[in-house]
């Protein structure tokens, strides 16, 4: 088939053109955005953040020759700003990670709780067959007892026959 026909095709995929001949790894990225949101929820970076703010705010008051931010800190609001519209994503593409995981992990658990409840099940049944087999089998007590029973007739039998024996001798 000609280029020019397998353009034309709709079930025939385009190549993927790469933008610029960079290739970034969607996995490596998430991987460090989860790292980067992890950080930002901790209690460390508030304290870093807010040491640096008050620093600002401090450096920005006080020394009057080195101003780089005056008073309404918009140099501070735009830093802020910039790190907000950075976070938000970041963060987001972390919970859409672990939903991915969590996912995973649940259908992973409904399939070994599925094979444990069939194993349950087959498990059950061979128990009830082997209940039914041993209803079937000579228990221990049982023969036992039909022992006693055919001892006791034959010591009856025997007594029986020196009776005869002794009758026999007598006559």
């Amino acid at each position: 088939m000609s280029p020019e026909r397998s353009r034309s095709r709709l079930d025939t995929p385009r190549p993927r053109r790469r933008g610029f001949g960079v290739h970034v790894d969607s996995d490596l990225v998430g991987v460090y955005a989860e790292k980067l949101a992890r950080f930002l929820g901790t209690g460390r970076y508030l304290a870093i953040q807010t040491v640096v703010v008050v620093v600002w705010i401090a450096l920005n008051l006080v020394a009057v020759s080195i101003r780089w931010d005056p008073y309404p800190f918009i140099l501070l609001n735009l830093a802020f700003s910039t790190q907000a519209a950075y976070a938000a994503p970041l963060i987001l593409l972390a919970q859409n990670r672990q939903e991915t995981r969590d996912r995973i992990t649940i259908e992973e658990d409904r399939a070994r709780g599925e094979q444990t409840k069939a194993d349950t099940e087959f498990l059950a049944r061979e128990l009830a067959a082997v209940r039914l087999a041993v209803g079937d089998t000579v228990t221990r007590d049982y023969l036992r007892r039909e022992l006693d029973d055919l001892l006791t007739e034959m010591r009856a039998a025997l007594t029986e026959a020196d009776g005869d024996e002794d009758r026999s001798r007598r006559s």
